[in-house]
């Protein structure tokens, strides 16, 4: 029984205990109240149960013993409270558990630690007190803990070295103390390690585990040098150690981290000089934050190599010598150099003029030059106006013959197949005859095309209405199956549902749920009501990171969409994102994202939306996940900027993200790229959007293993929100955990921190 994703209210009626051969109970993301119904432990044949997002509340009090079948139980994002219940022990085919973003309280039951199937263990944002039990060493087959946000006291138990297939372990925001154990080297699958914000203490072991790619140990007591631990750790993409106790020199094993992209030491009591191999790091791109330490000497002349870093952070120094090795990071969008001896002039260029004096200030040698801005010709500016005005011609003939082929193609009908028997598989009970969908399937009710059909808005006697979508006949069964075996296997808060499908002869129909508020794209550039308020911009691009990173990181095969635009963007009643149009999608070779490179073999045929394609789609490289990244990346500068990629307004009738790189290689305020109704908003949304605007760019990198993942979009996105809500708290610049302003912190949460159970993400 799948109730989910619906506008459910009211209680869960104990008469479902009568469902004694019930196998599957999914209620996630409805408006349920009241408490979880002791009855349910009469559904003797449960295996799934899922009341996640809703607003139960009252203890969990089910006789856990009689569900012995139970596989999943996902109840996170309610008001539960009262104590873990130690009979879920008694499920022994246990494999997923989430209870998180919940009210729970009292200690983690040790008993849960005997589920030998049990992979992963949920339990964030709760209140949940005492000791981390040493039984958690004996759940061997866990792959994913999250323990964050809690009151957990005590030391991190070294029997968490057995758990050999532990790939994510979040166990920040609590109270821990004691040292690291060196035992932790024995999770030889972790890649994810978050520690942050506890009182953990002594220095970091000599070996961590080598395949680590995230380590957040930030904001503890922890001390000692960092050279013998890092020594190990060539995966590593992004290290966190910020407001520590680390003393003696940045070691120089780091230029062993190949792929570092983000690299945070501030507020430490780290001195010596930074050492020249930092700025040969190839990979990093996102930030590099040494402040708060005790750091003198120069700037090394190989920074100047740092041509992808976006934040430099070394204030709080006592840093000498000229700024000049700085002066070819192109793609820096913030910098902070304030409390160090730097002299000599600051750059002349866009860039250094419009940095806020809070991030130069303190540095008493240091003085701006004179000069003026160059100003660029306007010699070309008739020419590209005509080539503007042609193009904006050719499209809009253009969209006038897509617009006569739909009508035509919507009134043809297939009268050899109206004649045939209807094939319909639907997924839920819905009250319709496929006779009712088809004879109000009219030109009048087109509400847009796509890639793979024709899309109407069909209500029906009943007062239901859908959205149907009819399949192109040349597709044959390509795009209509792919529809089918993608969406007909998963579900996620922020991608669209099929309620079912139906088939005659070469007419192939699809049944969605309607969303009232249509696509982003009409959002965006048809002035509704509403597209102003950054709020809902920033919600709308979270849900739809939130989607991809679903398909890419947490569905197993993992699912490249294909056709990620802002048409394919779809708006429910709130305005929440829901992704859609899957006929391209394709499922990737090589695993699931954690497990080696995810791709598809290249085609001669470009698979996707102009404007919204990676260069690679011309070039016949093997097409990734990282292809989707680029068309997020598209769609979200079209948030920020207000403007379609191939807007022919654009000077010279340049690309979307021809034009935003341009202007941030000229050094121009990136505000001005900002959509105008985005303009004169509060500062802190300001921050927001141009740190956004930093994330996009890297979306959108060239060559596909630059751009990040969508776990390192949905952190980045997130992560920008709380640094500017941490810099709002922030009364004084000389605090030693202040964060710059407008520095894109990543202290705190991770890669993918943000994902709950793999259908929560």
């Amino acid at each position: 029984m799948d109730l989910s994703l619906n506008l459910v209210s009211g209680s869960i009626p104990k008469t479902i205990g009568k469902l004694s051969n019930l196998q599957q109970l999914q209620l996630s993301t409805n408006q349920l109240s009241g408490s979880i119904p002791a009855e349910i432990s009469n559904c003797f044949a449960l295996t799934d149960f899922e009341v996640d997002n809703n607003n139960l509340s009252g203890e969990i009090d089910i006789d856990f013993k009689k569900l012995s079948g139970l596989t999943l139980f996902f109840a996170w994002q309610n008001r539960l409270t009262g104590n873990i219940p130690g009979n879920l022990a008694e499920c022994q085919n246990l494999q997923s558990l989430d209870l998180s973003y919940n009210n729970l309280t009292g200690p983690i039951p040790k008993q849960l630690f005997g589920l030998q199937n049990l992979t992963k263990l949920l339990l964030l944002s709760n209140e949940l007190s005492g000791l981390i039990p040493p039984d958690i060493g004996n759940c061997t087959n866990l792959f994913r803990v999250r323990l964050n946000e809690n009151s957990l006291t005590g030391s991190l138990p070294a029997e968490i070295g057995m758990l050999k297939n532990l790939n994510f372990l979040d166990i920040s925001g609590n109270r821990l103390i004691g040292q690291i154990p060196p035992a932790l080297s024995g999770c030889e699958s972790l890649e994810f390690l978050d520690l942050h914000s506890n009182a953990l203490g002594g220095s970091l072991p000599d070996s961590l585990p080598k395949n680590l790619q995230f380590v957040d140990i930030s904001d503890n007591m922890l001390s000692g040098p960092l050279g013998p631990a890092i020594r190990s750790l060539t995966q590593l993409t992004k290290f966190v150690a910020g407001k520590n106790r680390f003393s003696g020199m940045i070691p120089s094993e780091l230029k062993l981290c190949t792929k570092l992209q983000l690299l945070d030491l501030g507020a430490n009591v780290l001195s010596g000089a930074i050492p020249a191999e930092i700025g040969e790091l190839p990979a990093l791109e996102i930030s590099l934050n040494l402040s708060y330490n005790r750091l003198f000497g120069t700037i090394p002349s190989q920074f100047s190599g740092l041509s992808k870093l976006a934040i430099l952070d070394v204030s709080h120094n006592n840093l000498t010598g000229d700024l000049n090795h700085l002066v070819d990071l192109q793609n820096l969008v913030a910098l902070n150099i304030s409390f160090n001896s730097f002299s000599g002039s600051l750059p002349n260029s866009p860039f250094f003029r419009k940095l806020p004096l809070s991030d130069l200030t303190g540095n008493q040698g240091l003085f701006i030059s004179s000069g003026s801005a160059s100003t660029g010709t306007t010699a070309a500016s008739m020419s590209a106006l005509k080539l503007a005005v042609s193009i904006l011609v050719s499209v809009g003939v253009l969209l006038l013959l897509i617009a006569a082929y739909v009508a035509v193609r919507a009134r043809a009908a297939p009268s050899r197949d109206e004649t045939d028997t209807w094939e319909v598989t639907l997924y839920q009970k819905l009250d319709f005859s496929v006779d009712d969908i088809v004879r109000r399937l009219t030109s009048a009710n087109v509400i847009g095309t796509g890639s793979s059909g024709v899309v109407y808005k069909v209500g029906l006697p009943t007062g239901d209405t859908f959205a149907v979508k009819k399949m192109w006949s040349s597709n044959e069964n390509g795009a209509f199956q792919n529809e089918i075996s993608t969406l007909g296997t998963i579900r996620h808060r922020n991608i669209v549902r099929l309620l079912g499908w139906g088939a005659n002869g070469s007419t192939k129909l699809l049944f969605y749920n309607y969303l009232v508020n249509g696509s982003l794209s009409g959002f965006l550039h048809r002035g509704v009501k509403g597209s102003g308020d950054w709020e809902m911009r920033y919600n709308i691009v979270v849900g739809v990171a939130h989607a991809i990173s679903y398909l890419h990181h947490d569905c197993v095969p993992a699912i490249l969409h294909g056709d990620v635009k802002s048409m394919n963007v779809l708006l429910g009643e709130r305005y929440e994102a829901y992704l859609a149009d899957f006929g391209l999608a394709k499922v990737l070779t090589g695993g699931c994202s954690r497990v080696g490179k995810l791709e598809i073999k290249p085609s001669p045929k470009i698979a996707g939306s102009y404007g919204y394609i990676g260069p690679e789609h011309a070039s016949m490289q093997r097409i990734t996940e990282k292809s989707d990244v680029y068309s997020y990346g598209v769609v979200l500068l079209e948030v920020l900027t207000g403007r379609h990629p191939l807007d022919p307004s654009l000077p010279g009738g340049a690309h979307l993200v021809q034009w935003v790189r341009d202007h941030l290689a000229n050094k121009r305020d990136p505000i001005e790229l900002l959509d105008s109704r985005l303009r004169g908003l509060p500062e802190s949304q300001t921050q927001e959007m141009v740190q956004a605007l930093a994330i996009s760019v890297l979306c959108v990198s060239p060559r596909p293993d630059d751009r990040p993942t969508m776990k390192d979009v949905v952190a980045l996105l997130k992560e920008i929100r709380q640094s500017v809500a941490d810099d709002q708290k922030t009364s004084s610049v000389s605090n030693i955990g202040a964060s710059p302003v407008r520095d894109l912190d990543l202290k705190g949460s991770s890669t993918c921190s943000f994902a709950m159970s793999d259908c929560s993400s």
